[in-house]
């Protein structure tokens, strides 16, 4: 009798409900977070290139400044006419543009003069400005110096600026000062433009006009409405379109780096934080909805907020709700599915019980139907072990082998996956498939480990498809036995692996070469350098590792950026492979050097001549950009075998060649010689000690008088700086300051020789010992540094020594590499009050066209030229025309190395202003110095005899 079940869950029912729907669950958030990843990516995209388009936008309005700048920075008179005509174009092709002005600086006592230059362009105008708190435009009062707006472009609907004076304007002439302290464009903060109908917040770009001795002469402003620039800068770039504006994506630009209200400069809809749904909330990682950047332009920040609007849930995440609603309906479907079987299995039992008793009577029929179960079971356990070895192995095909370990059987797209078509394989051994495996260890290895009928796993070999292209395959197999033990064959799978041998390959290629120039790296090169030097042992033929190392590199990476380096470099390695042989290695170090190795054949000796050959093709002319450039090198050179020189120091003392070389003037090669490894030692002594001098006292100063020729009175010195080093004595600056410049410690000493001079000069000047000059010299470092002028000011200040007696020294090399900012800056150091002039004059490689654009007021006649005026008419005739030329310029002149009563006659008869040298005195400490200005001593007077001019001591 059969008895009703209850209605409830089996366990294997509760089992599939639990399992389907946690599975569904976590699928559905597995792919609702991939969705989440796209739409930020998406919305990142898109914000980029709002935020793009604004720059662009901003420095497009900076360009047109910087272009109408021009107008005036080149010193010529610039008309009304041409300025309208100028402004015409820039204002019909930017229409955001409000107004271009030129605002004047004029002195006081000018401006009735100019007042009526205004008028006759519009009548009546005088000089106006604006009232305080709101009180409108009236005539300016009386001021010492006035800003007016002189030019306005267009006139219409800016009358009211005309004549405007903006020194009362804090906005305007703040950002003058930066725009003039940058040497760039400035903003200033947003303001209301109340020529429009609805007034729109405002900015106004500004760059300065400078005079040609560096001071202010005007500025020249654009004034710009701030939405109508961003609007027609997204519009430009396509990111105005009706719908993405209004729905899908808002964009906010702020004057400043905060989201304030006053800042608010350009929005297409509320960028605050994004409205989420609680779901949105509790799926998405991170709100990837919003972003804000800060754009640094014209000396100002800009704030840019892009946020997206919200979207509804389901038209973003479509498939996650469709795979979350089909798992449940599956896990639903199955879990009836599971509980009707379970329902079904429990009535069968019962069936069962009820029946046993009718099967007792058929027990022998079912014991001859066991016995053939068992055969199926035996048959059915041998599949399936062959089924789970084929799928334990993961493969592109399988494959069968008999006892003499033939293919008989390939399938599983061998053919498409491999190449190769089965007819080519059946019948063959592996190895007659593939001769090449009884060549390599591996190959036999695997042959025997078949014949000795042993499992193998991860074969991997190299064959040739019937394209002709290289394939790797990766086999496994198992052996095969019956039920006595007998080999029936082998069975397994293969993989094409190809793709993972050749990324294999590539990445062991990018290990072991550089990336930017494809040559070997520093570890290949180690590995060839030891091939080299095993080679040059066994045929005993010397082998040259050249150090290349290039010169001005730096200056080509200041001047024209990294990428114009990286083509530099890469043209350089090209030139490198291409001068040398196949079998030479070139290799990039680090940075700009370069390591080459040449060994030795019997039919080519290493020469000289090869070295050469490397710097000719460096020096060739390089294209950077729009300019050419001239890049020579230094090349140091150690031979194997040779005394001195180990196999693994090879490269360390090319490396101290090429420093020799560098010191001996750059473009030149040097062979490694011991002695040379002393220098460097040396050079490391000297580094090292060099780096505690400063705090620990070591360094002192020397003063060599300078001598007015005319009167023969002391009226200046030069400062020399000395190394009193307690264990290598008085270091004289040829073995150090090579070394400071090279290691950057110049800058700090320069300083302290700059502040020492300064504060002894005033020293003495305080005592009643006379109004001196000191002069300086300043190194190629200190040039190049930014704080340069803030320093001076610093010491100047500190010291209150009048600028007029400090002479700053500089060499014609430090500025003669690129003239145009050297000028601006040597200006920049005029108008501090200070002396400037060029010592060792002569010896440079400079056009004499640039001095007369150099703020310069005296030239130094190197003593190299004084040497021999006398007796060499040569050099003289360069004396002379150093004088003549000095003072056809308004230059004073200053000889140096003066050392005999001939010398000093031949410079006064050809009116040399000053002498320094030994004749006079040779440079003292200060306490000698200051002995000798107590004493008053002077050169006798052209009319004293020459006796007593060299009784004189030196």
């Amino acid at each position: 009798m059969l008895h009703r079940l209850p209605l409830s869950l089996t366990l294997a029912a509760a089992l599939t409900l639990g399992g389907g729907l946690a599975a569904s669950g976590a699928l559905f958030l597995g792919v609702s977070h991939l969705e989440y990843d796209n739409m930020a990516l998406s919305f990142g995209q898109r914000s980029d290139e709002r935020v793009a388009a604004v720059r662009q936008g901003i420095e497009q309005a900076v360009e047109v400044l910087t272009v109408t700048n021009q107008l005036f920075a080149r010193g010529e008179p610039v008309s009304r006419e041409q300025f309208r005509d100028f402004t015409a174009a820039l204002l019909q092709r930017h229409r955001y543009i409000q107004a271009f002005c030129y605002h004047r600086s004029v002195p006081g006592e000018l401006r009735a003069a100019v007042e009526a230059e205004l008028a006759q362009v519009r009548p009546g105008t005088v000089f106006t400005e604006l009232r305080p708190n709101g009180g409108g435009l009236g005539v300016a009062p009386e001021r010492a110096r006035y800003h007016i707006v002189d030019y306005v472009e267009p006139m219409a609907g800016n009358e009211r600026a005309f004549g405007l004076n903006i020194t009362e304007n804090v906005q305007v002439m703040s950002a003058l000062e930066v725009a003039r302290g940058e040497g760039r464009a400035a903003a200033t903060d947003l303001f209301q433009l109340a020529q429009d109908a609805q007034p729109q917040p405002a900015f106004e770009l500004i760059m300065p006009v400078l005079d040609r001795h560096g001071m202010l002469a005007g500025d020249t402003a654009v004034v710009i409405r701030g939405p109508e620039l961003v609007r027609a800068s997204l519009d430009n770039a396509g990111l105005l379109d009706a719908r993405d504006a209004s729905r899908d994506i808002a964009v906010s630009v702020y004057a400043g780096e905060f989201a304030e209200r006053g800042a608010l400069l350009f929005s297409t809809g509320d960028t605050g934080a994004a409205a989420r749904s609680w779901l949105d909330s509790l799926l998405a990682p991170a709100d990837s909805s919003r972003s804000a950047d800060i754009l640094r332009v014209a000396g100002k920040a800009w704030r840019i907020e892009v946020a997206g609007a919200p979207r509804p849930f389901l038209a973003d995440h479509m498939a996650s709700t469709s795979l979350l609603i089909g798992g449940i309906l599956m896990t639903l479907l199955g879990t009836a599915f599971v509980q009707a079987s379970g329902q079904r299995a429990r009535k069968v039992q019962q069936l069962v019980r009820q029946r046993t008793a009718d099967l007792r009577r058929t027990n022998r029929r079912l014991v001859e139907d066991m016995a053939a179960r068992e055969r199926a079971e035996r048959a059915l356990q041998q599949s399936e072990q062959r089924f789970r070895q084929l799928v334990s192995m993961s493969s592109d095909w399988y494959w069968e082998q008999d006892r003499e370990l033939r293919f008989t059987m390939v399938t599983g797209g061998f053919t498409e996956k491999a190449g190769v078509s089965v007819e080519t394989v059946l019948g063959k051994t592996r190895w007659e498939y593939v001769p090449s495996l009884l060549e390599t260890e591996d190959g036999r290895a695997h042959i025997a480990q078949v014949k000795a009928h042993e499992p193998f796993a991860n074969l991997e070999y190299r064959t040739v498809d019937e394209h002709g292209d290289t394939r790797w395959f990766l086999v496994n197999g198992q052996p095969v036995f019956d039920d006595r033990g007998q080999l029936l064959g082998y069975r397994g799978t293969g993989s094409d692996i190809t793709e993972r041998k050749l990324t294999e390959q590539r990445v062991h290629h990018v290990a072991q070469h550089d990336v930017l120039t494809g040559l070997p790296n520093r570890s290949l090169l180690q590995d060839r350098l030891g091939q080299a030097i095993a080679y040059a042992n066994r045929n005993g033929r010397p082998i040259w590792v050249m150090l290349i190392d290039l010169d001005r590199f730096k200056f080509v990476n200041d001047s024209m950026g990294h990428k114009a380096g990286d083509v530099l470099l890469m043209t350089v390695a090209a030139r490198l492979t291409s001068s040398l042989r196949d079998t030479d290695t070139v290799a990039r170090l680090s940075g700009d050097e370069f390591v080459v190795i040449l060994s030795e054949d019997h039919d080519e000796p290493l020469t000289p001549d090869i070295v050469q050959r490397v710097m000719d093709s460096v020096a060739q002319p390089v294209m950077l950009g729009t300019k050419e450039f001239f890049v020579t090198c230094s090349i140091g050179v150690a031979v194997y075998p040779s005394e001195g020189t180990p196999a693994d120091s090879l490269i360390e003392h090319a490396d101290i060649a090429m420093y020799s070389a560098k010191k001996m003037g750059r473009n030149n090669f040097q062979f490694y010689t011991p002695a040379m490894n002393e220098e460097s030692l040396e050079r490391v002594r000297i580094e090292s000690a060099l780096r505690n001098a400063l705090e620990r006292n070591e360094f002192v100063l020397h003063y060599q008088p300078q001598v007015d020729l005319k009167t023969g009175q002391i009226v200046g010195m030069e400062a020399l700086i000395r190394w009193k080093h307690p264990e290598l004595g008085m270091v004289p600056p040829n073995r150090f300051i090579g070394i400071a410049e090279e290691t950057g410690l110049i800058v700090q000493i320069g300083a302290w020789v700059l502040r020492t001079a300064c504060a002894q000069n005033k020293a003495w000047q305080d005592a009643g010992l006379g109004r001196l000059r000191v002069a300086v010299n300043l190194s190629a470092r200190q040039f190049g540094a930014v704080d340069l002028i803030a320093g001076l000011e610093s010491v100047l200040q500190d010291t209150a020594l009048d600028p007029d007696c400090l002479e700053i020294e500089l060499t014609e090399s430090l500025f003669m590499s690129d003239v145009t900012p050297a000028v601006e800056l040597l200006h920049r150091m005029k108008s501090l009050g200070v002396n400037l002039s060029i010592d060792d004059f002569g010896t440079g490689y400079s056009s004499l066209s640039y001095l007369s654009r150099f703020p310069i007021d005296v030239l130094k006649i190197d003593r190299s030229f004084v040497a021999d005026i006398t007796h060499d008419a040569n050099d003289a005739a360069i004396v002379t025309s150093i004088i003549a030329l000095a003072h056809n310029l308004k230059l004073a002149v200053i000889a140096e190395g003066v050392e005999t009563a001939e010398q000093l006659d031949y410079l006064r008869s050809h009116g040399c202003d000053e002498m320094q040298g030994y004749f006079f005195s040779k440079p003292l400490a200060a306490e000698d110095f200051e002995t000798l200005l107590r004493q008053r001593r002077a050169l006798p007077a052209p009319a004293d005899s020459e006796a007593e001019a060299e009784a004189l001591p030196a």
